[in-house]
């Protein structure tokens, strides 16, 4: 025994000292041993046996949905603890990788069921769009229909997604233009209201053409569920046996056609926040998730002078079952022509909206818009109240008087207030995605795709719809147009419920 790290302890001036070290030792061994297997089982449990290629974070995750408000910020897993407040950029250097993040490509689509797919149309820059990509992989989404538009578009952004599996980048092209001005949502009457108009009309416009087109795409990739989500939302699966969007959707019973996800919305509590994903972990409940008496009685501090509870669309975002005569509603919501879906909603999943999460989004908005900052301009440009004051105020205004307004409007800075409101369930703090998209960027998983794409001399051009010959065929077939009489109106963004004298008025 002589010669060992305890060599001390094996010898003892009485033979009563030498039992005490001995029984010393032997809880010493079986200290290290259980830490070491506690360890080793929080590294590599999968939950209860499941071998879900996604669910291969730690066992943090497993509490992560329906976390409470008296979770502090700082409980985040000790990979997420250097990350400055900025978060940094995604070619930062890396710490060592997340079981779930080993292998970026998530080579594993075909034995996934259901099969998930995303429909997108973004102009977002790769340091939103990846994060946000890469979050829905790990919950188990599994093919991105992306169409893609301004920065989207750019050479820079397109050669690295065309990199990622399960990613298919459409173009906003005048021949795809041509294409969808004979589809059968550009010749219904329900969405002539849409016509001729810029901004938020236009934007929804396209993304209902564009979802169109989707269903199509994804019925040839085999997909089972779709959904259309804005890169600037995520999904928070909460309710599921773990943090899965895939086991959420194989809880959904057989005859169910469509399920909502009612929205949250965010609540930066700074005026600098740069990476929302990040930074972001408080949130307004959607008024159908409270008491009527609750939404009522904190109405008024809710809201904050603001002209609606939220401060922009309340009716949240709907995933379809893949069925034939599957169709767009509007942005928000799916149909069938054929027969009346069988819907229902989320109990405790929701989608995430960051809006208006960074300052510079006020100038982003009024950048991409053409419109006169007037109250009789902006009637036609946007749907909703705080989308026509916000560019009003971005169009006229000094960057100190438009910081100000973005502070008294947007930004949950009364410490006290947020205290009150997250006692009552009015606000909620959900640090789930922030934590695993931390984790993604803290491995080197953001890094590592841009790095893939930068070597690849071959490109997948099959994906790229838009810009080659083949994907004329794909996209011809969206646009047949079936002869039915019975259509549903179509659904816009919705603004918020309104109290007037304490008795709630549902906006139609």
């Amino acid at each position: 025994m002589a010669g060992g790290p305890y060599s001390s302890l094996t010898q003892p001036p009485s033979s009563s000292f030498s039992v005490q070290c001995l029984v010393t030792r032997i809880l010493l061994i079986g200290l290290v041993s259980s830490t070491l297997a506690a360890f080793t089982f929080v590294l590599q449990w999968r939950g209860g046996g499941v071998t879900d290629p996604f669910t291969r974070y730690p066992s943090e995750a497993h509490i992560l949905h329906g976390m409470g408000t008296s979770t502090p910020v700082n409980a985040t897993p000790s990979s997420s603890r250097h990350l400055s407040s900025d978060c940094g950029p995604l070619l930062a250097n890396s710490s060592a990788s997340p079981p779930y993040s080993r292998d970026w490509k998530f080579q594993f689509q075909s034995n996934l069921k259901p099969k998930i797919a995303i429909c997108t149309t973004t102009s977002a820059s790769l340091d939103q769009i990846l994060p946000w990509m890469f979050y829905h992989k790990v919950i188990g989404v599994t093919m991105f229909y992306l169409f893609v538009e301004g920065k989207a578009a750019s050479p820079e952004v397109t050669s690295v997604l065309d990199a990622i599996p399960g990613v298919k980048v459409i173009y906003r092209t005048k021949e795809l233009e041509q294409q969808q001005a004979t589809s059968q949502i550009w010749n219904e009457p329900w969405m002539a209201i849409f016509f001729d108009k810029p901004c938020s009309y236009k934007l929804f416009l396209k993304q209902s053409l564009n979802m169109e087109m989707a269903v199509v795409m994804a019925r040839n990739d085999g997909v089972d569920w779709i959904l259309h989500l804005d890169t600037d939302e995520l999904v928070h699966p909460a309710g599921a046996r773990e943090y899965s969007l895939r086991q959420l959707l194989l809880d959904i019973p057989s005859n169910v056609d469509i399920v909502v996800f009612p929205n949250y919305e965010s609540s930066v509590e700074r005026d600098d926040v740069q990476d929302p994903f990040s930074e972001v972990s408080m949130f307004k409940k959607n008024s159908n998730r409270l008491p009527k008496d609750t939404y009522t009685a904190f109405f008024k501090e809710a809201t904050r002078g603001n002209p609606t509870y939220f401060m922009t669309y309340s009716n949240g975002k709907s995933i379809a079952r893949m069925h034939d005569h599957l169709r767009p509603n509007g942005a928000h919501k799916w149909y069938n022509d054929m027969k009346t879906p069988n819907d229902i909603k989320f109990e405790e999943a929701a989608v995430l909206h960051y809006t208006y999460s960074k300052f510079s989004d006020m100038t982003t908005r009024r950048d991409r818009c053409e419109c006169k900052p007037t109250k009789v301009d902006v009637q036609r440009c946007f749907m909703l109240e705080f989308d026509k004051a916000a560019f009003i105020i971005a169009s006229t205004s000094t960057v100190e008087e438009m910081r100000k307004w973005y502070r008294d409007h947007v930004v949950w800075g009364d410490e006290a207030l947020n205290l009150k409101l997250l006692r009552n369930g009015i606000l909620t703090r959900i640090y789930a995605p922030m934590i695993i998209i931390q984790g993604l960027r803290e491995s080197g998983l953001f890094k590592s795709v841009i790095a893939s794409a930068s070597n690849s001399t071959l490109v997948d051009t099959s994906r790229n719809v838009g810009k080659t010959t083949n994907s004329k065929v794909t996209a011809r077939k969206v646009f047949e147009v079936t002869d039915v009489d019975a259509r549903e109106a179509v659904v816009p963004p919705l603004p918020p419920t309104g109290v007037d004298d304490n008795i709630i008025h549902e906006t139609s």
